[in-house]
């Protein structure tokens, strides 16, 4: 079904598509080329059966390597038969029946990362196929881009998605390169700002052409981009890595930092097979009503204390979201002093003083009252691990 919206004109997003970030599940990090429509629809049934679509996560995204490698005679993108014998039309219709939303990859260059038809002259066509097929969400990558202008060519198929008339979030994968928080907002509902994602805390795997970058490297790759980011249009800090490979607390403090940034949440493991310790992670309500705020700003590091990062959020109704980082890999002792702070954000006019103003805390992850900013904070915290408030007055 085709969606006409009106009162809205040509050359333009379809607005409103993404108030808080997106939330949901993307194929590559875990599968890669490896991926079916089984696996796609049993992703879906997981989503329902194991609570992540009540925690707030609804979109399916297949990621590169699901077409042929060439187009048919029309011109058109065909879904590999192999993989997807059933088609994308029927495929997109069993995640909608679940109340789920379902995306889709591609690129703006000749061909894609995975070395498939790329959109580049194709836009207009790609976009109605996708639009027929009920696709909600497109992933657009920047690999064969040679000699093109990046705001032209994801501007080009913004274009595309909306003349054909169904709303689409909009993905802009470019990897930071073309400083896409300067004019995204008005182009997709989301922009990349590093390299692909590795599943480790503070890591570069070097592949030669190219780099994969740990949790903490992605977090630093750029700065001062904050102020570009809010309703509508995230600064993407990457799929998850959460139950890849990496220790409990590393997975905490990875999902704790996407809320803290206002990133999108898009699950990178298999949550098929996802142990206890992943779920509780994943689905923490508290955590996740951090990254979903309708303030929707990012937050800020705050200070160092000693190997400790203390990050802070504003949020709606006058609400703080605080985090202390223990960037070591042994235990640290944390003592602190909210009566001794003044805390002005540095890009939006939001500012708190602690010796004025009381705030009782939240502990997130363990969903305990933890008494009021009146007292000292005296805590151990875990080797790569968080601890996390929400202030209320």
């Amino acid at each position: 079904m085709l969606f006409f919206l009106p009162g809205l004109i040509f050359g333009q997003k379809f607005p409103d598509l993404a108030p808080t970030p997106p939330m949901g599940w993307n194929s590559w990090n875990t599968f890669k080329i490896n991926i079916s429509e089984n696996l796609i629809k049993e992703i879906a049934d997981a989503f329902v059966k194991d609570g992540y679509k009540d925690a707030g996560y609804k979109y399916i995204i297949i990621d590169d390597c699901w077409s042929l490698k060439q187009r048919d005679e029309a011109g058109n993108l065909v879904p590999d038969p192999a993989k997807f014998p059933g088609g994308m039309k029927a495929l997109a219709d069993y995640v909608h029946t679940r109340g789920l939303k379902i995306g889709i990859y591609s690129c703006a260059g000749t061909r894609t990362c995975g070395d498939y038809p790329g959109s580049k002259g194709f836009e207009s066509l790609d976009a109605k196929l996708f639009a027929s097929w009920g696709i909600d969400y497109l992933k657009y990558d920047w690999c064969n881009t040679t000699g093109l202008d990046a705001e032209k060519a994801y501007t080009t198929m913004r274009d595309a998605l909306f003349a054909a008339g169904r709303p689409v979030v909009f993905g802009i994968c470019d990897w930071g390169d073309n400083q896409p928080w300067l004019w995204g907002k008005k182009t997709g509902q989301l922009w990349r700002i590093s390299g692909d994602i590795a599943p480790c805390f503070d890591c570069v795997i070097d592949h030669g052409s190219y780099k994969d970058w740990g949790v903490m490297k992605v977090v630093y790759v750029r700065k001062d981009i904050r102020k570009y980011a809010g309703p509508d249009g995230w600064n993407d800090f990457d799929m998850m890595e959460v139950g890849n490979g990496m220790t409990v607390s590393e997975n905490r403090t990875h999902f704790t930092l996407w809320c803290m940034l206002a990133s999108a949440l898009i699950m990178g493991n298999d949550v098929r097979s996802a142990d206890p310790a992943t779920v509780g992670i994943l689905t923490n309500k508290d955590m996740i009503s951090v990254n979903q705020d309708t303030l929707g700003i990012q937050a800020f590091k705050y200070k160092d204390i000693d190997s400790t990062e203390v990050w802070v959020k504003p949020m709606k109704n006058k609400e703080w979201a605080v985090c202390f980082l223990n960037r070591k890999k042994e235990p640290v002792s944390l003592e602190f002093n909210w009566t001794e702070h003044k805390i002005s954000d540095p890009d939006f006019d939001f500012k708190v003083d602690f010796s004025k103003e009381k705030f009782r805390l939240f502990n997130i992850w363990t969903g305990k009252k933890a008494g009021t900013t009146g007292n000292v904070v005296k805590a151990q915290i875990a080797g790569h691990d968080v601890l996390v408030f929400r202030l209320s007055n």
